[in-house]
């Protein structure tokens, strides 16, 4: 139905059913362990970019496979009803590329694009600080011109994949007292001489993506290194972010798929009273409302994924759509864990990861109260 509706073509298809053969047989047998274990899944990784399949829309030029956006939301979606953290690591790294893609110059493209689009290299992002989240316009760290280089200080927290990715973008201040207009963005490589990775956080969920802290201390980057030009940083973090909230919205959906997906399945079996949980009419109820939800945050989402195929703008859809599906997958995934009672609550099944998987869909790539007031504002624009 939803090839129909939004004109997917065969090729398009391909890839969609490629990566959902590829999550069954690869990904879903490791999710559990990933998450238990907190393994950060490179292997999956690397077999991912034999498929093609991690630099999706990056342009062929560049070793990418030149997708649509909406290609890439409905892998992402099947990537997340498997796995949380394959599909956290999949976004952050898409968003690197396509910022380095948008932004970049032809040298940079050269020196990163190709590596991260064929996998080679992984992508993060050094955004949030302590005092500057959704305020993205508060952070304090700066980045000094001295020579041909820029001095970086200041420390990022959150950063996914941290430790493990062997790119970062680093947004810092080259002139503090322009406020948003006076951030910049830079490529900084792992391993690069004041670039320190600290703490690794302890979460209730997402353990297979590491989350740290970064510390710059005096950390020297080549001005060739400055995405973009000085003062465009916040521009880029904002055009970013327009891209990674559909990207997130996908993951909801393919979170919330899942979790209503095993309580289906559950309540075929399952018998109390005599006869199947599917017959109790009250909880047919629970289980038609959690479809339509879904179904109406699938549409949101493949129609932000559209408009950004066609240029349209995107900022009011793609915060409705990270909005309502995260909100979704929220509220599918609690339903899902009350519908199997007592074995909802048990790590023995997954609808409990499910639901604390889609707990963090509501806060990252802005929280969900800030998309709200995005929203608004466009309204009364």
């Amino acid at each position: 139905m939803h090839s129909e509706i939004f004109a997917l073509s065969e090729e398009q298809q391909m890839i969609i059913n490629l990566a959902k053969n590829f999550a069954e047989k690869e990904i879903k047998p490791l999710a559990e362990k990933i998450e238990e274990d907190a393994i950060f899944p490179r292997e999956i990784f690397n077999k991912m970019a034999e498929l093609g399949l991690t630099g999706i829309t990056t342009d062929e030029k560049y070793d990418g496979a030149g997708q649509s956006y909406l290609t890439y939301a409905c892998v992402m979606e099947q990537i997340a009803h498997k796995c949380m953290n394959v599909s956290g690591l999949y976004s952050v790294h898409v968003t690197v590329q396509n910022m380095v893609q948008s932004y970049g110059n032809e040298d940079q493209k050269e020196r990163y694009l190709r590596k991260l689009a064929c996998g080679e290299i992984i992508g993060a992002l050094c955004l949030t600080e302590a005092n500057a989240g959704s305020d993205a316009a508060a952070l304090s760290t700066t980045a000094k011109k001295q020579g041909n280089d820029y001095v970086i200080d200041g420390t990022k927290i959150f950063v996914t994949s941290g430790g493990e990715a062997e790119l970062y973008l680093v947004y810092a201040k080259t002139n503090p007292a322009a406020g948003a207009k006076g951030i910049s963005a830079f490529i900084v490589e792992k391993g690069n001489p004041g670039m320190i990775f600290g703490k690794k956080e302890k979460k209730m969920g997402y353990n297979g993506s590491p989350t740290r802290e970064i510390v710059f201390d005096n950390c020297r980057v080549p001005q060739e290194n400055l995405l973009g030009e000085e003062g465009a940083g916040f521009k880029i973090i904002m055009k970013g972010l327009e891209g990674g909230r559909i990207s997130i919205g996908a993951i909801a959906l393919g979170i919330a798929q899942a979790s209503l997906d095993y309580a289906v399945d559950y309540m075929k079996v399952r018998k109390q009273f005599g006869q199947p949980l599917s017959d109790f009419q009250g909880l047919q109820f629970m289980i038609a409302d959690m479809a339509t939800a879904i179904e109406a945050s699938r549409l949101l989402v493949y129609e932000a994924a559209t408009a950004k195929d066609k240029g349209l703008p995107v900022t009011q859809i793609a915060s409705m759509a990270k909005l309502h599906a995260t909100d979704t997958a929220m509220k599918v995934s609690t339903d899902a864990v009350q519908l199997l009672g007592g074995y909802g609550y048990m790590k023995d099944y997954p609808v409990e990861r499910y639901m604390r998987h889609a707990k963090v869909t509501q806060i990252f790539e802005g929280t969900n109260q800030i998309q709200r007031m995005l929203i608004a504002r466009k309204i009364f624009e």
